[in-house]
């Protein structure tokens, strides 16, 4: 059986994630990006590999059409949810709806379906590309708000701003390197983030639990910690499952975050598709659950269990040791596994000593890794500080 699997960069979700996944499945599997030679140094002969201009669905659909027949067309791609769900529906496959897939990617879209279906309103203003964000301030914004791209991810120019005279200049300057991205501006919801992560096969959905997220301080967002949470609260899991229901969301993986206020859940954000900076791999792990393998057979179109038999005992956290300025990476620690008093400890790196990079205020300044799971939170939050303090970052100006 062929997969066809649309990608831009080449991300670990797919490298150590989806790729090993399908052929313990014995899928045969055509890469299709923009970014060919990226994706062959990595697999090598393993894998197909195919040039296609991916954000078009029709060229996808071309290029589909010209090779073996298909039987599943996946993404795990925030950019390339709308297109591969265009392709699988033509050719008859299992796919997400597309129009599910274009309410999370868009981001003003999402906003107004929620409100227009009652699920939840949230004030909120899009801004086209090209247009002066002097013309927000016609509108009652909400100080602070929060600015942002209305198709970005991994908190790209998201930065929260406090009046009008912030807002026009923070778009400005968003705009100077998006020139061809449209904003949105929103009410900012104040409270700890938290996830909620979910695979479902329109038929049956799964809850595998979600993250505590810890951010830089602000105006920026950087997830900079992340705590498993086996189970949240049922009312706010209802809560967040309604707000998915009306937009559409229940087949495959989804990575949905969101606040609580006053006992309301309030959705930040829907990610369609399984959450990534190693996340998915320490969930797998976790729940010992075959979890890729699990969301490519709902794409092949095999049913979920009733009962995914996951563990429930699991504890665990995630770190990012982030850049704090720009520079060249002199000193880092290597990669390591180890086990310390329970806790199974993975660190990798993110960047290699010797490249210099600018300050983001994204996920792009992670220097590496650090996943750590055990039976104990305790024991999980104390092997991670002294693994940490232990380590050595430094960056030459």
């Amino acid at each position: 059986m062929r997969l066809y699997l649309l990608a831009l960069n080449p991300t670990d979700s797919v490298t150590e994630g989806f790729l090993p996944a399908a052929s313990r499945l014995g899928l045969d599997v055509t890469v299709l990006t923009e970014f060919p030679t990226a994706h062959q140094e990595l697999y090598g002969d393993r894998v197909d590999v195919m040039e296609c201009d991916v954000r078009d669905f029709r060229a996808v659909i071309t290029r589909i059409a010209t090779g073996p027949t298909p039987h599943a067309v996946f993404t795990n791609s925030d950019h390339l949810q709308t297109q591969a769900a265009l392709a699988a529906a033509y050719f008859g496959l299992p796919a997400k709806p597309w129009q599910a897939a274009l309410r999370a990617k868009d981001k003003a879209q999402m906003r107004r379906h929620l409100a227009a279906t009652g699920a939840d309103t949230v004030w909120s203003a899009e801004l086209a590309a090209g247009e002066d964000p002097v013309a927000l301030l016609d509108l009652p914004v909400p100080y602070p708000c929060v600015v942002k791209p209305r198709e970005g991810v991994a908190s790209e120019d998201v930065v929260l701003v406090g009046d009008a005279e912030e807002l026009v200049l923070r778009c400005k300057e968003i705009q100077a390197r998006r020139p061809r991205a449209a904003l949105v501006a929103e009410e900012y919801l104040t409270g700890e983030l938290y996830t909620l992560e979910t695979l479902g096969d329109g038929r049956v959905r799964h809850v595998l639990g979600g993250f505590h997220t810890e951010l830089s301080p602000l105006p920026y967002f950087i997830e900079e910690r992340l705590t498993f949470v086996p189970a949240h609260p049922e009312p706010v899991v209802e809560q967040v499952l309604a707000q998915l229901d009306a937009l559409g969301v229940g087949f495959g993986a989804c990575h949905t975050e969101f606040v609580v206020q006053d006992g309301r859940a309030r959705v930040i954000e829907v990610n369609y598709r399984a959450i990534g900076d190693q996340c998915d791999l320490l969930l797998a792990g976790l729940l010992d659950i075959p979890l890729f393998e699990l969301i490519l057979r709902v794409h092949l179109g095999e049913p979920l269990p009733a009962d995914l038999g996951a563990r429930d005992d699991g504890r665990a956290r995630l770190e990012y040791p982030c850049a704090q300025r720009a520079g060249t990476l002199t000193a880092a620690p290597d990669a390591s596994e180890h086990t310390v008093d329970g806790v199974r400890l993975v660190y990798r790196p993110l960047r290699a000593t010797g490249e210099r990079h600018e300050l983001h205020h994204t996920n792009r300044d992670y220097l590496g890794v650090l996943r750590a799971t055990g039976t104990d939170q305790e024991a999980v939050d104390r092997t991670v500080t002294e693994f940490l303090g232990a380590q050595r970052w430094e960056i030459t100006p």
